[in-house]
């Protein structure tokens, strides 16, 4: 049993290049910091662990999706 769960606290979500972006916000030492989801037809993966605000995390995020599942491997 986990004694202090960490839930997820959605504060931004859009589709994008048919993917679910979804971005989160959290406190990691006092800071506020954000991490972003990407929820694609084979899974979901985190596609940005941390960044410092949403904006960096929706740019990476997107920039993810492009270079993940767009882009010629």
């Amino acid at each position: 049993m986990i004694l202090h769960p960490d839930y997820p606290n959605v504060v931004l979500a859009f589709p994008y290049r048919g993917c679910k972006i979804e971005i989160d916000q959290g406190l990691t030492n006092g800071q506020t910091t954000y991490a972003a989801w990407v929820d694609y037809p084979q899974g979901f993966a985190m596609a940005v662990p941390f960044a410092f605000s949403r904006g960096e995390a929706l740019r990476k995020a997107k920039r993810w999706v492009d270079q993940h599942l767009f882009e010629p491997a």
